[in-house]
């Protein structure tokens, strides 16, 4: 076994006991903030971190690479050199300390702006006790949610100047470095400082929070957004909502009743009043700003307040901040154009917090050849997707309309693509499909579903759009019931890894629809002397010479010898690292050779496994695709999972493509590996203990 492999398995062990809570983030590229300071103080120096150097490979690739204008001239400067008196933070984290430098990650700053109006989750992010005295070694770290898991990221705090200034983001008044280092922080994290240009707020909402977000277009907004919103803020989400400008001389304008275009707000509140015999709706918006207010209907001073009971009014007034005012509802849909909502995992909520999302996340893959089916524009492949069940147990409290339905969201997010646009490469274009799970499927155990499935059903249910951005979420209703989730890219072939995210409102259960691992073998098959015939009990002798045994290399020659004369089979010949693995598996004595009744089990087999390679070699080429190779290996007994077939087509195919050795190389393999767990599971257990000597025995000889 490689160390990727172990160091993979590890992982998932490690995860399972915890690493990668917020209670125990993942140390990033195994840097260890505590001992690296320590060391430092030790030796009287300050950190200098050697893997993100403090040189013009962290800076950029194309805008900002090394040979660019915007970098000629940088220096790399300690806060201890730029100003007599450096500060981490004063009188807290507030949005002045966020100003834009030379990064167009304007969509970053506004999602650290709203991070400073929430201190919890601000503190989660930005470790409490940073300070450049006492105890400065130069060295600080930042903790950010990555694609599942929260990962702890250390710097040292040498930031690019040019001209004497920072280069990027920078507080008003210059002495306080927090947002500047926290900004490096996350340039570490994606590979780059230009890696950062270019976003949505709520790609900052998420790795800050672990929540999971949506967008609401407001001129099409769905009936139900009060309800939305008023779950929203119940769980404490984070709200936020802009106008649109629709050019640069909009920025940050002012209507005539004092709302500001391409401006974050927040959204703190939604109430109903009886205003005038009826019904209406306010919501409350807040202006970070804080001096800036709507003037319109409702606003603190207007005439409306005077319709509605005197109580109530002073209830809804007196809490206000500043920057806080009260609008209708109505009236917001008119003048706001979006709103984004970033829903918060429980562990992200404060202890008052009486509901929350119950959250199911898992982590998957799309492999070429094995789970990159593309989307259901490709009814031959698309079945090979990854597949998740839900099952949505209890329907909504208040349901809107007469139906049953229960309430969920389904967020799919693509990882790690901006740290490949070094190499060029960009987002995929990715979304899902959701598809009922009929009655005679329902409660059975894992199962993948297979090409049929796909062509009989429609869908009940998909994304909004297959798009290119890290995350694609839609907040769905559907009745009681269980429910398929496949996503995808929408080509076959594309590769990547993804996490998918189910945030249901009630009780609900997920899982993921791989197979469970199963081996439905024959029982070894019993050959007596008498069972052979004349025939081959004299093409034996011929192949087996004096000693009435056939090695490794005769077995390479005779079975090439007899592939070849098979037209129809594509094959580049067996190997002798192939021919020995059948040895292995037929091999009871030891000898490494193959006696006559050794060799004609073996050779039946072979004949087994020649007729499930015609039958599933569908398009009559002499050789397979890798699905038509997934759908065979079931037809021979073997149900494997995702992981394993993806190792399978890596090792075993060739631009997708599986020839009739490695097709028969690969059965052996499998057989092999499964009768050696078999016949050491005595107890059918599920689980094996061996010592060192006989793990290298069963790893070697296998």
């Amino acid at each position: 076994m490689s160390g990727g492999l172990s160091e993979r398995i590890q992982k998932e062990r490690d995860r399972a006991g915890g690493l990668g809570s917020v209670q125990q983030a993942v140390r990033y590229l195994n840097q260890d903030f505590q001992n690296l300071k320590e060391e430092c103080l030790l030796n009287s120096t300050l950190f200098e971190d050697p893997a993100f150097p403090a040189e013009s490979t962290s800076l950029g690739f194309k805008e900002l690479g090394p040979l660019s204008s915007k970098t000629q001239g940088v220096e790399w400067k300690r806060p201890t050199e730029l100003t007599p008196d450096p500060q981490f933070i004063v009188g807290g984290a507030t949005r002045t300390d966020i100003c834009q430098g030379a990064l167009g990650d304007c969509w970053l700053l506004a999602a650290i702006g709203s991070l400073t109006l929430n201190e919890r989750l601000l503190h989660r992010v930005v470790p409490h006790g940073q300070t450049f005295n006492p105890q400065y070694a130069g060295i600080f770290h930042f903790q950010f949610w990555q694609f599942g898991e929260w990962v702890d990221i250390v710097i040292d705090d040498r930031l690019p100047v040019k001209d004497g200034e920072l280069m990027f983001v920078h507080s008003a008044e210059g002495s306080e470095f927090w947002s500047a280092l926290l900004e490096k922080a996350y340039a570490k994290l994606n590979g780059s400082y230009e890696a950062l240009s270019g976003g949505s707020t709520t790609e900052g909402f998420e790795d800050f929070t672990g929540g999971v977000s949506e967008m609401y277009e407001l001129k099409k907004a769905p009936r139900d957004l009060h309800r939305i919103i008023t779950k929203a803020l119940e769980r404490g989400s984070l709200l936020g909502c802009s106008i649109d400008i629709t050019s640069a001389f909009d920025m940050e304008a002012i209507t005539f009743k004092k709302l500001v275009k391409g401006h974050a707000y927040s959204v703190t509140g939604l109430r109903q009043v009886e205003y005038r015999g009826r019904k209406e709706r306010l919501i409350r918006i807040r202006n970070p700003w804080g001096q800036v207010e709507w003037t319109g209907a409702w606003s603190d001073s207007s005439s409306e307040w005077n319709n509605i009971d005197s109580a109530e009014k002073d209830d809804m007034l007196c809490k206000m901040e500043d920057g806080e005012f009260w609008m209708s509802f109505q009236e917001f849909l008119r003048q706001f154009s979006r709103l984004e909502i970033c829903n918060l995992t429980p562990d992200a909520l404060s202890q008052e917090s009486t509901s929350f999302w119950t959250t199911a996340t898992f982590e998957g893959s799309w492999r070429r050849g094995s789970t990159a089916g593309g989307c259901r524009n490709h009814p031959n492949t698309f079945w090979i997707n990854p597949q998740y069940k839900i099952s949505l147990l209890e329907e909504d409290d208040d349901p809107e309309d007469d139906e049953a339905a229960c309430s969920f969201l389904v967020a799919l997010m693509q990882k790690d693509r901006r740290r490949f646009r070094r190499q060029g490469q960009d987002m995929h274009t990715i979304g899902f499909a959701i598809y009922e799970i009929p009655e005679e499927y329902r409660g059975a155990p894992s199962i993948h579903m297979k090409k049929d499935f796909f062509l009989r059903q429609s869908s009940c249910a998909r994304s909004d759009s297959f798009i290119n951005l890290r995350e694609v979420s839609t907040r769905l209703r559907l009745p009681p019931g269980e429910y398929l989730i496949v996503p995808s890219t929408f080509e076959p072939s594309r590769e990547a890894d993804f996490v998918l995210r189910v945030f249901t409102e009630k009780q609900s259960e997920t899982e993921d629809m791989d197979n469970n691992v199963v081996a439905n073998m024959d029982e070894e098959e019993e050959v007596s002397e008498s069972d052979i015939d004349d025939s081959f009990r004299s093409m034996f002798a011929q192949l087996s010479g004096n000693d009435m045994e056939i090695s490794v290399p005769e077995l390479r020659t005779i079975l090439n010898r007899v592939v070849s004369k098979h037209r129809d089979l594509q094959t580049d010949g067996f190997s002798l690292e192939s021919c020995r693995a059948m040895v292995c598996l037929m091999d009871k004595d030891g000898s490494a050779r193959l006696g006559l009744l050794e060799f004609q089990v073996l050779w039946n087999k072979i004949r087994k496994w020649l007729g499930i390679f015609r039958e599933f070699d569908l398009d009559k080429s002499g050789s397979m695709n890798s699905y038509e190779m997934r759908l065979a290996m079931e037809n021979g007994g073997f149900k494997l999972n995702n992981k394993l077939y993806q190792m399978l087509v890596a090792r075993y195919a060739d631009n997708e493509i599986i020839d009739f050795d490695n097709f028969i190389c690969c059965l052996v393999k499998l057989e092999t590996m499964f009768r050696t767990f078999q016949g050491l599971d005595q107890d059918k257990t599920g689980t094996v203990e061996i010592n060192i000597m006989e793990w290298l025995l069963v790893t070697m000889c296998s």
